[in-house]
């Protein structure tokens, strides 16, 4: 069994953690599927990405049996390995959702928040205790999170290692949305056809001007977005997106060009 299950359908890529029984702990193993699943969904020129686990997790943190004895330079190592694929995930040109059905623990709330959008079920709980492994979060956690919830409440959460239900982390700006266990794998996948149905052009840029804009002054992302805004004209996109609506018709399906 494929610790990282891959799916393509309607443009859209479902990657799933498929290590139920350690709770999808993020291991190497792990990590190289995930790695391997994004460059399947690059191939197959998907147009969005959802990523989910199997059974009551959605990824219960690295694994700390792999973690406990490494060296410095091997924690270096993993964490460069763990940070860059989350990385990656983050700035593609692919819009991602992370369907968060149970713990995102660690690592697994860090790979939550380098998805794009995070829609969560009900059972959903969302932690970074690093602090009582003795260690820093190292795919991201300290840099995303206070990104998405405030340095204040960012600090809480990594200071104590709490344990956070779905419904705080709605509150705080965590999740997107909450559904039931239900439904959560269908509004992840309703969410993913209305991304996929816009036109890639139009995606690829959008996103590229939200990632740009948090590290820039409002100048600087102004420019970056009229550059990205500008480019997109004389595309194919473009022309047929425009020219339905003025026609008032439904644009043809978009290609990407």
């Amino acid at each position: 069994m494929s610790p990282v299950e891959y799916q393509f359908g309607d443009l859209c890529a479902t990657i799933t953690l498929n290590r139920p029984e350690s709770l999808n702990a993020l291991s190497r193993e792990v990590l190289a599927g995930l790695e391997a699943a994004l460059d399947r969904a690059v191939a197959d020129s998907a147009r969005c990405i959802v990523v989910s686990g199997a059974g009551r997790a959605f990824a219960a943190g690295a694994d700390l049996g792999e973690m406990a004895q490494m060296s410095p330079s091997e924690a270096r190592e993993f964490g460069e390995r763990g940070s860059g694929l989350f990385r990656r995930l983050e700035t593609m040109p692919l819009p991602s959702i992370a369907a968060v059905g149970g713990f995102a623990i660690g690592g697994g709330c860090e790979l939550a928040m380098a998805c794009d959008v995070r829609l969560a079920s009900e059972k959903a709980s969302f932690a970074l205790p690093e602090a009582g492994l003795g260690v820093t979060p190292g795919f991201g956690g300290t840099q995303r999170l206070p990104r998405l919830v405030g340095l204040g409440v960012a600090k809480e959460m990594l200071l104590t290692g709490q344990r956070i239900k779905a419904a705080r982390a709605y509150e705080i700006g965590l999740v997107n949305a909450v559904f039931t266990d239900g439904e959560l794998a269908g509004a992840a996948a309703s969410l993913a056809a209305l991304i996929v149905r816009q036109s890639p052009v139009g995606v690829r840029a959008i996103k590229a001007s939200l990632n740009e804009g948090p590290g820039r002054d409002l100048d600087s992302g102004l420019a970056a977005e009229l550059g990205q805004f500008s480019a997109c004209f004389g595309t194919a996109d473009q022309r047929e997106g425009m020219g339905a609506f003025l026609a008032k018709r439904q644009p043809a399906p978009f290609t990407g060009q």
